[in-house]
């Protein structure tokens, strides 16, 4: 009788294939190949367009609060949406299509227009991008909502996201430091910008197009028909359902806490600073995500074989002290003399390179599972809301994310600017190759590593108040499921 009720308990899911989630976190592969794009426009702007260290980086933080700014607005629209090709799809495309228009033009163009608008060009453009970039990352954290409520497949997503957003910034930096710098001799020469836009444009087109399939049979009434036909959700409901829904906001700060520290340390300036001068081999950054993309996905699949039998929360927590630890020791790695004897040559393998690569792969695993186990944790969010007050407002709660993230990843990028600045890096930015100095290696360490072990005790201390753990979440399901159940007996 059990595994009959199990099995009935298990036929109310509202599941989905394994290759439709894969498919489906495409759509975030594709938003962060643009992002990891845009890490170097700095680089662009400075060396290329020619705008100070200080000008570019007061650009690019208004511009990503703009970003923030456009997501509730977005949210409401994605919400109000029920047309024939779905709620989500159309986002989806359109805004591939305006990241990729955008993005031709800023690195293609703003180095020929004239001085004294070149400014305002920039501007313009980018904020296109910004508006492309939020319809597809709205949808990447609202459509889990559709995709399944199983709480044993939602954790897939953060496999999946784990997996192609390694890809993505791993095989970036291996492309710009391992193919592209030595091409064309670094940042300085804006064919090296022009054939990577190119890539980003295609395979980004082609990730978009495949998770448009993968949410296809999902992004359907029947899946959200019976909420949007009775609800009507105005502006002003927004506010009460933050007001009342304290899971969201505790998962809310959480994540922006490590958006902060993951914008600081993934900083592209950062990475210079790391393995181009501290190293004293760029090279590395982009050897190392390709030598431990295996090994980490291990960590990554220990990571999700919790969440499935211990709930998202409790994981979550369990992998950020972890990351804890292995920042720590990462520290101490990086502060021996020999850290820039480090080299993936067989050769030339010695104890640090060891150490350093071991660390690694614990620590990127880590970071892994916290950065992207929030995202099927949306979807939580967004079934108590049903369960609390009826409504259901994926894009809200997408939205609402998206906005707090990317504001406190403006911070970061701010952060690192102002940091600069007071280095004395007032019009150029490091570059692969500087001379090594010890207050540049101790702001490194800082950045690399004392930014992120502060962002992750934020987030421990947030998610001792965020109460969605496996044993509610099964109390709000089975309720969820009896007024659906309901719902189709009228």
């Amino acid at each position: 009788m059990k595994d009959g009720a199990a099995m009935e308990e298990n036929r109310q899911y509202n599941n989905a294939k394994f290759w439709q989630i894969g498919f489906f976190s495409l759509n975030n592969a594709a938003a962060n190949l643009y992002l990891a794009l845009m890490g170097y426009i700095s680089y662009y702007a400075n060396s290329i367009a020619g705008f100070g260290v200080v000008l570019i980086s007061g650009i690019l933080t208004a511009l990503n609060v703009f970003d923030a700014v456009t997501d509730p607005l977005v949210g409401f629209l994605l919400d109000r949406t029920k047309g024939r090709f779905g709620k989500f799809r159309p986002f989806m495309l359109c805004g591939n299509l305006l990241m990729a228009v955008s993005t031709i033009l800023l690195f293609d163009t703003t180095h020929e227009v004239s001085r004294y608008v070149r400014t305002i060009y920039f501007i313009v453009f980018y904020g296109m991008f910004v508006l492309g970039y939020t319809f597809q990352t709205v949808v990447a954290k609202s459509g889990q909502a559709v995709m399944t409520d199983n709480p044993s497949q939602r954790p897939l997503t953060t496999y999946f996201d784990s997996l192609y957003i390694m890809a993505a910034y791993g095989g970036t930096a291996l492309f710009v430091g391992n193919y592209l710098v030595p091409k064309y001799g670094g940042f300085t020469n804006e064919a090296l910008f022009r054939e990577y836009v190119f890539w980003v444009v295609a395979i980004g087109f082609i990730c978009t197009i495949l998770a448009v399939i993968g949410i296809a049979g999902k992004d359907k009434a029947e899946f959200f028909g019976e909420y949007a036909r009775v609800q009507k959700i105005y502006p002003r409901d927004y506010w009460e359902i933050i007001r009342n829904n304290k899971p969201i906001r505790m998962l809310i700060f959480a994540a922006c806490t490590d958006k902060f520290a993951a914008t600081v340390y993934a900083h592209t300036t950062v990475g210079v600073m790391l393995y181009g001068i501290m190293m004293k081999n760029y090279g590395i950054s982009g050897l190392i995500g390709v030598v431990t993309a295996v090994p980490t996905l291990f960590v990554v699949s220990a990571g999700i074989h919790a969440a499935q039998k211990m709930g998202q929360k409790k994981t979550l927590v369990l992998f950020t002290a972890l990351g804890i630890c292995f920042q720590i020791l990462m520290f101490f790695v990086l502060i021996q003399d020999e850290i820039a004897t480090v080299s993936f040559s067989l050769k030339k393998i010695n104890a640090i390179t060891i150490a350093f690569v071991g660390i690694y792969i614990l620590l990127n695993g880590c970071k892994s599972i916290t950065n992207n186990m929030v995202v099927p944790m949306i979807a939580d969010c967004s079934d108590y809301e049903r369960y609390r007050s009826g409504k259901f407002v994926p894009g809200l709660m997408g939205a609402l994310f998206s906005f707090v993230d990317k504001v406190f990843a403006a911070l970061g990028t701010a952060f690192v600017g102002v940091v600069m600045f007071f280095m004395g890096y007032n019009r150029r930015l490091p570059q692969i190759g500087d001379e090594i100095t010890p207050g540049l290696k101790w702001v490194t360490l800082f950045l690399y590593c004392g930014v992120p072990v502060i962002g992750w005790i934020c987030s421990l201390v947030s998610m001792r108040y965020y109460t969605l753990d496996k044993k509610q979440m099964g109390v709000i399901m089975q309720k969820l499921h009896k007024q659906k159940t309901d719902e189709r007996k009228k």
